[in-house]
């Protein structure tokens, strides 16, 4: 892994040095813009104008939301629902620079229960991005983000016996390099992020959580070639250490080999198609019963495709497949696998429908289970004027857990109704 960390170093190094690439033109090989989604098309009328503050441009917003939710604890029986007020003030800071770009954003969200008070809770959120255009198809890009959060009831690693929901603190920090010689791109990032989640409690007292506490750092090369203005082929090779606080037994080391395809075709599909090799490896992690765990191996994807049958209709096909970390006796870790496909209309210029279907499973290691979900999207975005929009959101979502060793099955639907004000 050390290797391939200082390859990565290299790798962003080499893209932010100043150097002149041989037969490098201003057109590059490696933009996919032809076709415009729904959700990405301009729209002056409806966008906010924002403050300007010099060289900057400050863009506040305030979101007012109204949820019904009939099973607020992800149970299988005795639901309970309940009315949930958010209030989400915002501000985002941006550069107006002809080169070079730097960014700020911060947002909390106040969560207050109409019945059940104990679920009341707040998040947090503060950031800064930047990138550096060093020559011309040379920049590098640069974040540092904090986050207060608050995991939902209805996630797999959400303790079911907790009074209230677990909440915790992410840092993320990640620097990326880009160059591209031509028809040739290399890239090389280095991405951390920290979990401190905070101890909660249950009907016996206080509910240990520093064990999940962890560092997790992700580097990666990647080399794209393109062998036409709209097509490249690509390979990446990415390492995955994650480091616990008080758990070292859960310590892992592992990586995705992958290879790809990134296109964007006349015929209005635009997309990449992912397909790899991930391996996670837990060398001191061992069972209740003193067996040593086997490593996670197995095939990996992250592809998204885009196909627009109209200037007004989007179709979006999304497929991940990766490692993820577990919180169950026995298990290291669990193979999670998504898929989704949404669709984006544009009724009118300023009013969008949009639905969604998305299914789901996590079949741990270790350990006989397997948890299955399948959930569906609806909703309705009307933008007033350039400083009022109203949305309507249904969210449905339903879970099976199997085996020996299942968890909880639960259905739950939500019905959002949200104002939106911006400047």
């Amino acid at each position: 892994m050390k290797i391939l960390a200082s390859a990565a170093i290299a790798a962003v190094l080499v893209a932010a040095a100043p150097q002149i690439a041989s037969a490098q033109s201003g057109a590059s090989s490696f933009k996919r813009d032809k076709h415009t989604s729904v959700r990405q098309r301009p729209r002056p009328d409806y966008e906010a104008a924002g403050v300007r503050l010099g060289a900057f441009v400050a863009y506040p917003r305030l979101t007012v939301d109204l949820e019904r939710d009939d099973n607020i604890y992800a149970v299988a029986a005795d639901e309970t629902s309940d009315t949930i007020w958010r209030v989400k003030p915002e501000l985002a800071l941006r550069s107006d620079w002809s080169r070079h770009s730097l960014s700020a954003f911060a947002s909390t969200s106040i969560n207050r229960y109409s019945d059940n008070s104990t679920e009341n809770n707040e998040e947090y959120t503060l950031g800064l991005n930047g990138k550096l255009d060093v020559v011309r198809g040379a920049f590098v890009t640069g974040g540092l983000q904090y986050q207060k959060l608050t995991e939902p009831r209805s996630a797999p690693t959400s303790p079911v016996a907790a009074l209230a929901p677990i909440q915790y603190e992410l840092v993320t920090a990640a620097l990326s390099g880009v160059k591209e010689f031509n028809r040739l791109r290399l890239t090389g990032d280095v991405t951390s992020k920290s979990y401190d989640y905070e101890d909660g409690r249950n009907a016996a007292g206080e509910l240990d959580q520093d064990f999940r506490d962890r560092d997790q750092y992700r580097y990666g090369v990647k080399a794209d070639y393109a062998v036409s203005p709209d097509t490249a082929f690509y390979v990446s090779l990415t390492g995955d250490s994650r480091r616990y606080d008080t758990d070292s037994a859960r310590d892992s080391d592992g990586y995705i080999l992958s290879a790809g395809v990134d296109f964007e075709l006349a015929q209005a599909i635009r997309g990449q198609v992912d397909a790899g090799y991930m391996k996670q490896t837990y060398d001191n992690f061992v069972t209740s019963t003193g067996r040593r765990v086997d490593d996670i191996t197995g095939f990996s994807t992250k592809t998204k495709v885009e196909w627009f049958p109209t200037e007004l209709t989007t179709v979006t096909f999304n497929a991940t497949r990766n490692i993820d970390e577990s919180v169950v006796a026995n298990s290291q870790g669990f193979v999670t696998t998504t898929g989704s496909v949404a669709v984006d209309h544009e009724l009118l210029r300023n009013v969008l429908l949009s639905g969604q279907a998305n299914f789901g499973s996590d079949d741990y290691e270790g350990i006989d289970r397997e948890d299955k979900r399948s959930g569906a999207k609806a909703s309705v975005s009307y933008l007033m004027n350039r400083r009022v929009g109203v949305f309507l959101t249904y969210t449905y979502l339903k879970q099976k857990s199997e085996g020996a060793n299942a968890a909880r099955s639960f259905t739950d639907n939500k019905l959002a109704a949200s104002l939106a004000l911006q400047f």
